[in-house]
């Protein structure tokens, strides 16, 4: 399905097989692809142009089985300088690079570039290979050696094994081998456990399979028939079929070269640079707080420069928003920045990027992305927490910046881990089933909900309890319900009757006027029968005042001795209980406005909200001008 990335698939029967990713680095016509194809057997150069002029445009991939545990999987960059956007594009997510020098040639100048570029993504690890070594003798092969030495010293390449190797001939390709399967060998594991990313370097329809995307799967896996979310687009898809390395599979996991096909898209609507993801995980962002290196052979950076972004397979036109008071950033400097991008995209906390001048295209920096959903204010002690800090002390700071903290789910697309880890990591958080909270905020926040119910029995002593709706108020008003709930529910001093909370040791106590006024409103309802007075002619004669009066018909109406059908409609329970016992007689009858009327002895004042009410309890059901008993 993937055209380009070898066609021989290399079956392994083992269940573990390691993946690492290697990227080939160095100045053009310095012998990248050539060695990639001496090693694998797979011609990396996939467009027919690339074929006619002997040079690497785009990016391209290979395999090799180092050991039946063991399978690198190779990203072949361009070298030239009109083609150092296409190298970024690969250079993403790689675990080692074959730094490659020509003997015949030494260092040149996309030599330097493709190292800034690697040291600035953090590539942690590499092999340097000087290659066309049958081109030179002895002497100049060492004393190109000793350059390499020297431009490496003090990077990640200090100490790096150096190996001199010829693809035409062969030599020193076993040595290659050998040093490559002892320094993949040292590349931790995937993240497998991780969520789903898959950033997009290749779009196409082919006939039979329909669209088809590629990119190196740089956390978590993918299935057969599993639904994925394309950033920055947020459509939801399906996935119709994978391969792994040019060969059928059931799911990819992170570190193989995958193609997918994508049902419900055409080709047309994918590019480089958008990424597939799990869905409903992640936001896009259109602005980072970031640690920008500046490279010392750049010019100064002033405030609003325009750049061209590159992270994955992403390039986007974006600014620099320099800290306040900062000035023009200095070559060979580090510090906190802000990005602004001008497209929506896909980042996470961790995903490192490249920063390249409009004119000239040329490379100036690099870094590192702290936070994709920062604060209006960019903060240097916050970003020290967030790039510094431990994964438990970064969790704590996102909980309480967030008014009512986060879920487990937000937390980890904002960290860029996995819920598990976080999970772990925030022992200091109050939980609320997925939600965390600050325990501080937590506290103060249970204390102030405990004060206003105690305050609502002062004022309301013959109500049962405050409504939760009232209770949460304006600073509570977004509270997630699960977090209220467990506000509710952290200590015992405080009970929840359905949608009313009072203190659990509030009782009603009735005062001796209050207790005559409840006989005395419960009593003229019950002598009524159906023909109730007014709800307000009732209350004016009980003895007390309106609002205590009230409170007693409400406390009648819970304790169900009286029944509300309307605002100003209420029965005595025994008179509905009676209505009920006659509708039994009536089962399975049809019956109209005028029947009822006449079974009941009651005017039609009282008729209709009563039938209005039945219905509601599904005593009777409504059809046409009739009811049927039910």
């Amino acid at each position: 399905m993937e055209r380009g990335d070898g066609g021989v698939l290399l079956r392994c029967l083992e269940a573990e097989v390691k993946e690492v990713v290697a990227g080939t680095a160095g100045h053009i016509d310095h012998g990248k692809t050539a060695l990639v194809r001496a090693l694998t057997g797979i011609d990396a150069d996939r467009l027919e142009e690339e074929k006619r002029r002997g040079i690497t445009i785009d990016i391209g991939f290979a395999h090799l089985q180092l050991t039946p545990s063991l399978r690198v999987g190779f990203v072949d960059m361009p070298g030239h300088e009109r083609f150092v956007k296409n190298m970024l594009a690969g250079v993403g997510g790689i675990d080692l690079v074959l730094f490659v020098v020509a003997a015949d040639e030494s260092i040149k100048p996309q030599t330097r570039e493709h190292f800034e570029i690697c040291r600035l993504l953090s590539i942690p690890r590499g092999i340097i290979v000087l290659t066309k070594a049958d081109l030179v003798d002895g002497d100049i092969l060492e004393l190109v050696r000793l350059e390499v030495d020297e431009f490496v010293k003090g990077s990640f390449l200090d100490g790096a094994p150096v190996v001199a190797v010829s693809s035409t001939t062969g030599a020193g390709l076993d040595e290659l081998r050998g040093t490559l399967e002892r320094v993949a060998g040292d590349v931790p594991g995937k993240g497998g456990r991780q969520p789903f990313r898959l950033p997009i370097d290749r779009a196409f329809s082919m006939r039979g399979f329909g669209t088809v995307v590629t990119g190196t799967l740089i956390s978590g896996s993918v299935a057969k028939e599993q639904e994925v979310e394309l950033h920055p687009a947020g459509r939801k898809l399906r996935v119709r079929g994978i391969q792994v390395y040019g060969g059928p599979a059931a799911r990819a996991t992170a570190g193989q070269r995958t193609a997918l096909n994508l049902a419900d898209i055409e080709a047309s609507d994918l590019a480089r640079g958008m990424v597939l993801a799990e869905p409903g995980r992640f936001r896009d962002t259109l602005r980072l707080d970031v640690s920008l290196e500046l490279l010392h052979s750049a010019k100064p950076l002033k405030h609003r420069a325009p750049v061209h972004f590159h992270s994955g397979a992403a390039e986007i036109e974006a600014e620099i928003r320099l800290a306040a008071g900062s000035g023009a950033l200095k070559p060979a400097s580090t510090s906190y920045e802000r990005i602004v991008l001008r497209e929506p995209a896909l980042l996470l906390p961790g995903d490192h990027f490249i920063i390249r001048m409009f004119s000239p295209v040329v490379t100036i920096g690099g870094g590192v992305v702290i936070d994709s959903a920062p604060p209006r204010r960019l903060e240097a002690l916050r970003l020290d927490v967030l790039s510094k800090g431990s994964l438990e002390e970064r969790a704590a700071l996102l909980i309480r910046e967030s008014k009512f903290g986060a879920s487990l789910t937000e937390l980890a697309s904002r960290l860029g881990r996995a819920e598990g880890e976080i999970d772990a990591a925030a022992r200091s958080a109050r939980r609320a089933g997925q939600w965390l909270v600050d325990a501080e905020w937590f506290q103060a926040a249970r204390q102030r909900i405990a004060e206003r119910v105690r305050d609502f029995h002062k004022l309301n002593p013959l109500l049962p309890g405050i409504a939760k709706q009232d209770l949460r108020g304006k600073d509570l008003a977004g509270c997630p319900a699960p977090l209220f709930d467990a506000l509710l529910a952290a200590g015992k001093d405080l009970a929840a009757d359905g949608d009313t909370v009072r203190l659990a040791s509030h009782r009603t106590a009735l005062k001796q006027d209050e207790e005559a006024a409840r006989g005395s409103i419960e009593a003229a309802f019950e002598a009524a029968g159906l023909a109730v007075p007014g709800v307000a002619e009732v209350l004016s004669k009980s003895g007390v005042e309106t609002a205590r009066a009230r409170s007693l018909l409400q406390m009648l109406i819970r304790e169900k001795r009286l029944v509300k059908v309307t605002d100003n409609l209420v029965f005595h329970g025994s008179a509905i209980a009676k209505l009920r016992g006659l509708f039994e007689c009536h089962r399975g009858e049809r019956f109209n406005v005028t029947a009822f009327k006449d079974w009941t002895g009651i005017s039609r004042k009282y008729a209709i909200p009563l039938l209005e009410y039945l219905d509601r309890e599904k005593v009777t059901r409504r059809d046409g001008d009739e009811r049927v008993v039910l």
